[in-house]
């Protein structure tokens, strides 16, 4: 007991203390501001918008006023008719320079705002002005809603914002050397992210450092080398540490991870690091996962099952590693349905964290006990069954956990390799879920018709906006920007709920056909478009010759004259 909680303290140091860092610095910096300053900060930015809202309409009836007034002395009159009269004499080929230069850099605006909402998920213009207009507008920031969420009765409640956006280890991660370089090596694209692989570089260091004080000397050179971003200079690393001292099972890990080419060979190495292991409680919890996972790759299924088994049963305390779902991946690949049942009712509990995993391992088991008889034509007439009714409400309650799942399994959407670490209820972990479940849907006679018949209709029960959840929490707004920095570049990353195009590339896309259709006009048909511009500006200015002759009819031009001496 004392060595799982030992190693349960370890890991939460690694993975939640930056968090209380983050929250105890801004709280620092929030207390540590003047208030009086702060007080008329807020008071100002309150002026601003009031001044805002209400006053825009006398400021803008004041500009009028004060052209009006300053209509002779600055001779506006004069200078209105010299305009007109320099325009008059403008060639249509000016015109169509114009229209062509308005229609080019709207279209280059266009081209930076699209590639903008590709790569980021919003518009530059649009992030620009609420960040810097829109608190002196008087609108919210961003911060300032996101720790709050709708209950269903309606009652503002604090949102868990900072745990919902926590990145987590892929139980189900690759070997580096025998999986993810052979993919780059066919391919030529890298697969990992420096963000995900700097996120494994952090857990390796508190992981397998433990809580000495005084490291060895071979520790010191495998701390350096698990930050090295070059994999050669690891590997190398990795043997100056060997040189240095034969019994560094941490550097056999390293080893085994990134240079084996070849599971057999991963689980070579791994054996030697687990025969000088010791009682490095973090090194064999480590290794004889790992150790587990070749077996479950090299087709020893009920080997890998036992060895899961004995490790969660000798560390009952290390559930935040989330053993339980490669001992459920291999138990599905036994077709043992029953054993995995028995660990979903264990870990499928309301105190527990979710994960796609959990959640539509759950459908399929209730989805494949109806799935080989359903038939979308039978249902809608006879209604569905109390078997099929559970099933539909598994497949609904796992597309609400996360919505990413379906389209990998139906094969809507292209797989890639899974990361080292996924975002839950994110693309990450419907990336990691797909690529070693989809073969378990598939042997499930009519699982995948069953899901294809009823995903889509988990939307119609998920409130919109999505201030509310059904099941679960609201959808955490912050997934796309991590899942960006995990899956790599070359993927598209999956969005929900879909965006919509911002309102400045529809503008500037109008603005660009706009111009660029008059630039045409224009060069075609120069006589008849300066009649047209001769006609559009005079309606446009027929307003405010209006209004300049109801103020003269209204005020005696003895007062104006008054007015203007003044």
């Amino acid at each position: 007991m004392r060595k799982d909680f030992k190693i349960a303290v370890l890991w939460l140091r690694g993975h939640v203390t930056p968090l209380f860092t983050d929250i105890r610095r801004n709280m620092e910096d929030t207390t540590g501001s003047n208030p009086q300053s702060l007080g008329f900060t807020e008071k100002l930015k309150s002026w601003l918008s009031w001044s805002w809202t209400y006053v825009c309409f006398i400021w803008f009836g004041m500009v009028l006023i004060m052209i009006y007034v300053l209509w002779s002395p600055l001779k506006l009159q004069e200078t209105l008719t010299s305009a007109s009269v320099f325009l008059n004499t403008l060639t249509p080929k000016f015109y169509v320079a114009l229209t062509g230069t308005s229609s080019l850099i709207s279209g280059l605006i266009l081209i930076f705002e699209w590639w903008y909402f590709r790569k980021y998920g919003t518009s530059f213009i649009e992030q620009v002005s609420v960040s810097h207009l829109r608190p002196l507008l008087g609108g919210v920031e961003s911060s300032s809603t996101t720790g709050l969420f709708s209950s269903v009765n309606g009652e503002a409640e604090p949102r868990p914002s900072v745990s919902e956006c926590k990145v987590w280890r892929n139980p189900l991660n690759l070997f580096r050397g025998a999986e993810y370089n052979r993919y780059t090596w066919v391919t030529g694209k890298e697969p990992l992210t420096y963000y995900d692989m700097n996120l494994s570089a952090q857990d390796h260091q508190t992981f397998f450092t433990g809580d000495t004080q005084q490291l060895r000397p071979e520790d010191a050179v495998m701390q350096k080398a698990w930050r090295e971003r070059n994999p050669q200079a690891r590997i190398r690393a990795a043997y100056q540490a060997i040189e240095m001292n034969h019994e560094c099972a941490a550097a056999y890990v390293l080893l085994a991870e990134e240079e084996a080419t070849t599971i057999t060979e991963a689980e070579r190495l791994f054996k030697k690091a687990l025969s000088i292991a010791g009682k490095d409680i973090n090194l064999l919890v480590y290794i004889k996962r790992r150790l587990a996972m070749c077996a479950r790759k090299l087709g020893r299924i009920k080997e890998a099952v036992k060895m899961m088994r004995d490790l969660m049963k000798e560390f009952p305390l290390l559930g935040m590693l989330n053993i339980h779902e490669n001992l459920l991946e291999a138990l599905l690949e036994l077709q043992a349905y029953a054993d995995v049942q028995a660990v979903l009712a264990k870990y499928d509990d309301i105190s527990l964290p979710k994960s796609a995993t959990i959640c539509y391992t759950s459908a399929l088991l209730k989805a494949r006990a109806v799935s080989d008889k359903f038939s979308p034509e039978a249902a809608s007439r006879r209604g569905l069954s109390t078997a099929e009714m559970n099933a539909v409400e598994a497949i609904h309650r796992a597309v609400e956990f996360n919505p990413h799942v379906p389209k990998y399994l139906l094969e809507m959407k292209s797989l890639i390799l899974p990361p080292e670490h996924i975002l839950k209820r994110g693309d990450s972990e419907a990336v990691a879920y797909a690529f070693f479940h989809l073969q378990h849907w598939k042997r499930a006679e009519g699982a995948l018709n069953l899901l294809h018949c009823t995903w889509e209709g988990t939307f119609r029960i998920i409130p919109y906006p999505l201030e509310k959840g059904h099941l679960f929490y609201p959808y955490p707004g912050c997934t796309e920007t991590a899942d960006r920095e995990l899956l790599p570049s070359f993927h598209e990353v999956s969005v929900y709920p879909k965006k919509e195009l911002p309102f400045f590339i529809l503008f500037t896309a109008g603005l660009c056909s706009f111009t660029a259709m008059l630039a045409m006009l224009t060069h075609q048909f120069p006589e008849l478009m300066g009649v047209f511009a001769k006609a559009f500006f005079s309606t446009l200015f027929a307003p405010l010759g209006f209004f300049a002759d109801k103020m003269e009819s209204f005020m005696p031009s003895s007062f104006w004259h008054q007015l203007t001496r003044i």
